[in-house]
């Protein structure tokens, strides 16, 4: 089935790009959420008419990740968790976690961008990517240390 984007997905592609996907995807996911239109002529013709929009706003979509990824780009964050005697936490440290920690520091990301595989359940440092934008993406180090109890 092809279908004209009416947003970026990571997955697929830009804004306006012509994908084929499967029957089902297309059909069950992308038509009823709006993300994507028939490529039949008619929406081709719309697209083909608002390219230059969507090329400028790509473009502007593409300065503020760069931007987001250059200022983000080698960060050293520090959470802090309770920790056992054997250094594995109670609990662990997911995407929000980190998400959160990043607002603090008024670096507002989706937790969808932090691509972090597994939750952190170690002390120590780990590389973790994020997906700033299409195609834009970038790497900090998460610092796990223990929680400091008052006793």
């Amino acid at each position: 089935m092809k279908l004209v984007l009416k947003e970026t997905m990571s997955s697929l592609g830009r804004e306006g790009d012509v994908v084929t996907v499967k029957d089902g995807y297309g059909r069950n996911y992308l038509l009823p959420q709006g993300k994507a239109l028939l490529a039949n002529a008619e929406n081709l013709a719309i697209v083909e008419k608002n390219r230059l929009a969507i090329a400028s706003r790509l473009e502007k979509e593409l300065k503020i990740a760069e931007k987001i990824a250059k200022k983000i780009s080698g960060l050293d964050i520090v959470i802090e968790q309770l920790a056992g005697e054997d250094e594995r936490l109670f609990g662990s440290v997911t995407n929000a976690d980190i998400c959160d920690k990043l607002a603090e520091l008024n670096i507002t990301l989706d937790k969808k961008q932090i691509v972090l595989p597994d939750p952190i359940k170690t002390l120590g440092e780990t590389k973790v990517p994020v997906k700033v934008g299409f195609q834009v993406a970038t790497e900090i180090t998460v610092t796990v240390k223990p929680l400091e109890t008052k006793e």
